[in-house]
């Protein structure tokens, strides 16, 4: 088994002509106030600061089209804004950015939405909203629903941002919605609705941890949590979802499909504000350009792990994200690495394509012995790449209780990788393996002789897909089982 290199499934974004992208929803603009912290106020307890500078950038919907136009597309930007020195200042950083302002309807008895944060060494310490509660007028409305149609017919893609500051009612929605629809365009939802009825048609909708549980009443902390109320939504809404994750990455689920987990691109965070909105801008430019909707997700990921990397309401060029992009791709995968499924997938099908058989077994090896030795090395004769699924150490409490695992997931992966026979290694949460076997799709599934062909998890699935099963005679008196005994006697 050799070593490979990494490979993404993306090429460079890009194409011969520039796309368009139309955006919807709730502009605001961000301000930021800075200085410096470093006396407290005789006059009240609270700090003082040393003003030093102030700026504005785009926010809301505003923020994913300068990030839109930042990755290389064109933007048909559609919101409200009200008569003042806010929406001057939003129009000036949008025509600094290239997006034209003339479909930003004046409503004037609302304010232009605006955030603006008091700063001291890029920490916050309070931020000031500007908004009203107040409906947009009957004749703001009709606007939106013309500019927004006339945006739809050019566009490539139709994203709509939803920050529930008054521009979306159902019945705007609905009207933009069809009309995309109508002429066949893909449409994009970021949305801050408690429930997801209103977005209904849509083909993705970019819900974060907290709207998604929101939505559904369940917690979504873990990859099978965030699992079960994509499920549980499908009531609202039955399109794709991509859920934004902080920490823990994202999550693209869609019927009737495998679901793939990205661990997260950050190499370190700095503020988060806006970083959903680089995220649906990212996703947005990757299916203009006509990539597939597991391909956006990646570039997605990346670009929200960039723009955390920065202070503020952020924008991530082209340049940053190809490059972000190109350091993954060229960098050494080792034999026996440690992936996650969706990686797993990705490299199997790519050395699929260079015409490698890949082999697929599974099991604990909590306390690896001459008999999983003999079982992997034996796998490995089956094929031309190795791939292990690992039972995490919840999915071995599972099967064997609570004393179990006598040596932590982490260790036992690192322990399975450095064989040499072993060329990828995944964790499993699960008591079976089936949806790990479902998304590598492997040509070979390999068990121990303990088992019958048809008791094999996987082996009816592999075998339809044109695979096969191998079941491996057992070394006698050798198990993991029998060892722990031992040592407890």
């Amino acid at each position: 088994m050799q070593s490979e290199s990494s490979q993404s499934l993306l090429g460079p974004l890009g194409g011969a002509q520039r796309k368009i992208v139309a955006v919807i929803g709730d502009v605001m603009i961000d301000r930021y106030l800075n200085g410096k912290v470093d006396r407290i106020s005789p006059e009240a307890p609270v700090p003082v600061l040393l003003h030093s500078d102030d700026r504005a950038t785009a926010g809301g919907a505003a923020n994913v089209a300068v990030n839109i136009a930042a990755l290389g597309c064109d933007v048909r930007l559609v919101g409200s804004v009200g008569a003042d020195r806010d929406a001057e200042d939003l129009t000036q950083v949008l025509l600094n950015s290239g997006i034209s302002p003339k479909s930003l309807v004046v409503d004037r008895d609302r304010p232009t939405v605006s955030k603006t944060r008091i700063v001291s060494n890029k920490q916050q310490f309070i931020r000031i909203d500007r908004e009203s509660k107040r409906e947009l007028s009957l004749k703001a409305e009709q606007e939106i629903v013309q500019a927004a149609c006339a945006a739809v017919k050019d566009a490539d893609v139709v994203v709509l941002s939803d920050y529930a500051k008054g521009v979306f009612s159902v019945d705007v929605l609905r009207q933009i919605i069809d009309a995309a629809k109508s002429l066949g365009k893909m449409v994009l939802v970021d949305p801050k609705r408690r429930t997801f009825e209103a977005y209904r048609g849509a083909d993705v909708i970019k819900p974060n941890i907290s709207e998604l549980a929101a939505a559904t009443g369940l917690p979504c902390q873990t990859d099978a949590e965030v699992e079960v109320a994509a499920n549980a939504l499908r009531e609202q809404f039955d399109g794709a979802l991509l859920v934004t994750r902080a920490e823990a990455g994202m999550s693209l689920l869609r019927p009737g499909r495998t679901v793939s987990h990205f661990g997260t691109a950050a190499l370190e965070v700095a503020d988060v504000s806006g970083a959903g909105d680089t995220a649906l801008a990212a996703f947005a430019v990757a299916i203009a350009e006509g990539q597939s909707i597991e391909e956006a997700a990646v570039w997605s990921n990346f670009a929200a792990g960039i723009a955390v990397g920065k202070f503020g309401t952020a924008v991530v060029s082209r340049a940053e994200l190809e490059t972000a992009i190109a350091r993954t791709k060229n960098s050494i995968l080792h034999p026996g690495a440690l992936v996650n499924a969706s990686a797993a997938s990705e490299i199997a099908s790519n050395w699929r394509k260079r015409g490698d058989r890949i082999v697929f077994t599974n099991g604990c090896f909590d306390l690896v012995h001459t008999g999983h030795i003999e079982l992997l090395s034996t796998a490995a004769r089956e094929g031309d790449r190795l791939i292990v699924g690992l039972n995490s150490d919840k999915s071995v409490q599972g099967l064997k209780g609570p004393d179990r695992p006598i040596q932590n997931e982490a260790d036992r992966a690192r322990i399975i990788g450095a064989l040499r026979d072993v060329d990828l290694v995944v964790i499993f949460d699960e008591p079976t393996p089936m949806s790990l076997i479902d998304c590598i799709s492997p040509d070979v599934l390999v068990k121990g002789a303990d088992y019958t062909e048809d008791q094999v998890v996987g082996g009816d699935l592999v075998k339809t897909r044109g695979g096969r099963v191998v079941l491996i005679p057992l070394v006698a008196d050798r198990s993991s089982t029998r060892i722990v005994k031992r040592m407890k006697a």
